[in-house]
Formats: structure tokens, sequence, C-alpha cells
């Protein structure tokens, strides 16, 4: 049985992967800052709950005592606003979550991830491209597609493979969010906003967690064994 970790597994993208992979029987572990969304994930599934955050580097060692055959760093935080807005502290906060927190998973659990071992990163569209208002999120997740790439040669001739998933919008809090920022910056009510957010994806509709969940089971597969340093675009062809 595979030793799973998903960070950020308290609600949206994570809640979903580490159900998909505990109901594909691997033995996972989630870690999050907030202890009753850690056991609203499991549900019943027999996941092991371990509050961590991923900012704090003794708190991510702390989460290897062994070691993890699957490690999926996915906790992540993003706000829409112009940059001349974005005060340093939002902007050093976004990189500590989404980009040093990734560097803390990734670091730690490679010192002792076997062979045959999968890292896959929630990175974003945003990894890809860039848009307006969204500046310290976007400059994060490149770092993050950054990371993977540079990490991918170091693992490739030990069996292990590092990769990142990028989803467009998909239906979660961090989504809600960035339609009330819509609804705050053109002025419209939640449907309208809504369908703007959704309208980023060419199918016109937000993407579900059991998509990206797929396809990390998918990374993490003996199937994707030659699939590293890859960003996989899970956005219905926006980018």
């Amino acid at each position: 049985m595979r030793r799973v970790l998903v960070t950020g597994g308290g609600s949206g993208i994570g809640r979903g992967i580490a159900r998909a992979f505990a109901d594909a029987g691997d033995n996972v572990t989630i870690a999050g800052r907030r202890e009753d969304a850690l056991h609203e994930t499991d549900a019943g599934r027999g996941m092991t709950c371990t509050v961590a955050d991923v900012t704090d580097e003794a708190a991510v060692e702390a989460l290897f005592d062994r070691p993890f055959d699957v490690v999926i760093a996915n906790a992540g935080t993003g706000k829409a606003r112009p940059l001349t807005e974005v005060s340093l502290a939002e902007w050093n906060a976004t990189l500590a979550i989404n980009l040093t927190g990734t560097f803390l998973t990734f670091r730690a659990a490679l010192r002792d991830m076997p062979p045959g071992g999968r890292l896959i990163a929630i990175a974003s569209t945003q990894a890809l491209k860039g848009g307006a208002r969204i500046a310290a999120y976007a400059a994060s997740k490149h770092g993050v597609l950054g990371l993977v790439r540079s990490i991918a040669h170091e693992v490739a001739r030990k069996e292990i493979t590092c990769n990142a998933i990028c989803p467009g919008f998909v239906d979660t809090p961090l989504a809600d969010a960035a339609v009330k920022s819509v609804m705050e910056s053109r002025r419209l009510d939640d449907a309208a906003a809504r369908q703007i957010v959704a309208s980023t994806n060419p199918v016109n509709r937000l993407i579900r967690t059991d998509e990206v969940a797929s396809a990390a089971l998918y990374l993490a597969s003996p199937g994707a064994a030659m699939v590293n340093g890859h960003a996989l675009s899970v956005s219905g062809g926006e980018v």
C-alpha cells in the first residue's frame, strides 16, 4: 500500500485529491491548518489528519518521520487585486505559502523518497501565462513550475518524477473568491460574475475537483513513469 501525503487537504482540490487516493486504496495523510476541515475531508476513510503550516520549516520536516511514495503539494492561496494595492506583507505571504511551502514539502520528501516516488505540485494555468489583478499569485505559480522543472532533472535517474498540474478555475472556495472580486470590480451580481469566471474556460464551466484528482492519479501511476517535469493543463483548452 502506497503512502500518500496531500498538503492543503482540508478543502477544495486537496480534499478531492485526498479522497480519490484513499478510495483507490492508498494510505493517505492530509495536512492543513484546520483540524476540523481535515476530519471533514476524511469522512470515515481512515486518513491520517495532521495539523501543519507549510510555511513552517519544522512543521513540514515533522510530517516526514517516514517516507512517502507520493507527495502532493497542494496548499495554496491567492487574492485578486491591482498590483498597486498589493502590500508587501500580502506579496510575501502568497509566495511563502504557494512557492516556499512547495519547496519545503518537496525538499523534505526527497530525503528518503523510494524509487518510483512521485512529486506532484498543484500549480495553475497562471503558471503558464499571466493576468490582471493576480500578480502575486501568478508570480508564485510561475515559481512553482520552475521548481518542478528543476527538480525533475535532479530526480530523473532516481526513478522519481516531479510534475505539476495546472488547473483553470476549479469549483472551490478559491473560485468563489475570484467571483467576489469580479462582482466588486465590475459591480455585477453573483450570477453574472460567476459566468465571467467560468467563461475563461472554453468549455464554459468551472472544473470539478474530481477532474483534477484524476490527473493526479494518472501522474502517480506506473503508466506515467516517463512523464517528468511536465505541466499538465486541466483547463478545457484555456492554455
